[in-house]
């Protein structure tokens, strides 16, 4: 009987027809081959699942579940999170990709220095994959002080022991599911180890949530006092903390 994967890759994908095959490429293409990939497509209404479907039949290691409806990205990473085999828990969405020595690099760092939960450096790409912008750098170590300030982890960076920490599961927002997930786990004491290293590359789309500042910004106060349960002066402390970072990165 096969053991499990050493690492297991949870990617939702909803209408990623023009960027699937380039991320699955960019797993496949990984220096580290333990892994399974799990897709979840969260209700596409394009070619995404034929497109999976077909790569899957020829590789053993990539696993499609199919959503009935539209659930969010956060009810899908749970997902793929609770069926995954791995000790390590990865993540990647439908349009982001990997540098080939991603997964080989990563994981022979937290393995060598029992490490939980780490995380990269990357950088920004458009719709066509050209670079743009600075390199995002991962600093040396984060805490949940550090974190409420800002967030500097992407989501496509982050690998997690699961061995160590237990399966961690994302709260269910529509934006910054991933950030909650990472003050859970910073709450608990746990110290997020950054890798200085280009490693992913995210992928902005014109239609993407994300560019949309408002609608970020809400959720990120939403977090700090549903989630977090902070004061309301704290919360005003962090959000201004949350702001000047942001403005910053614009000014670069």
């Amino acid at each position: 009987m096969k053991n499990n994967p050493i690492v297991s890759i949870i990617s939702p994908s909803f209408n990623s027809e023009n960027f699937i095959l380039e991320t699955i490429d960019s797993v496949i293409k990984q220096t580290f081959k333990d892994w399974e990939l799990l897709i979840i497509d969260d209700g596409s209404d394009d070619n995404s699942v034929k497109i999976i479907q077909e790569i899957a039949s020829n590789e053993k290691r990539i696993h499609l579940f199919i959503l009935k409806k539209n659930c969010g990205p956060a009810y899908a990473r749970n997902f793929g999170i609770q069926l995954a085999k791995g000790r390590y828990i990865a993540f990647l969405d439908s349009d982001d990709i990997w540098h080939p020595n991603k997964l080989e690099v990563q994981i022979n760092y937290m393995d060598e220095n029992n490490i939980p939960f780490s995380f990269t450096s990357y950088r920004k790409i458009d719709e066509n994959g050209n670079i743009f912008g600075k390199l995002i750098n991962a600093p040396e170590m984060l805490n949940y002080n550090d974190l409420l300030k800002s967030c500097t982890i992407g989501c496509l960076t982050v690998v997690y022991d699961q061995n160590m920490i237990g399966k961690q599961f994302m709260p269910n927002y529509p934006k910054t599911q991933d950030y909650a997930l990472w003050l859970k786990i910073m709450k608990q004491g746990i110290i997020a180890r950054g890798i200085d290293k280009e490693l992913a590359y995210y992928r902005i789309r014109r239609s993407s949530i994300s560019r949309n500042k408002f609608i970020k910004a809400y959720f990120q106060w939403k977090i700090y006092r549903r989630q977090e349960k902070l004061t309301l002066i704290k919360s005003i402390y962090f959000m201004m903390n949350y702001t000047l970072h942001g403005l910053l990165k614009l000014i670069r």
